[in-house]
């Protein structure tokens, strides 16, 4: 599961994104800029929202729930 909280992206916004890859979380990124904040993202926005969409879970090595 990939992560990315509006508020890392700059906004005073308490909007997560979460996604099952990095490009579902960036493509609802950019729909959620679009729309909340009225911000059209372009390529080279869209390579600095990937770098701070984050990993979570399991699949990012952190141990499962009451182990």
């Amino acid at each position: 599961m990939f992560k990315l909280r509006c508020c890392d992206v700059g906004f005073d916004c308490p909007g997560v994104i979460t996604g099952v890859t990095q490009a579902e979380v960036l493509a609802q990124a950019g729909e959620h800029a679009s729309a909340v904040h009225g911000v059209q993202v372009t390529p080279a926005m869209a390579g600095q929202v990937m770098a701070l969409i984050r990993e979570e879970g399991a699949a990012a090595g952190a141990p499962e729930p009451g182990q």
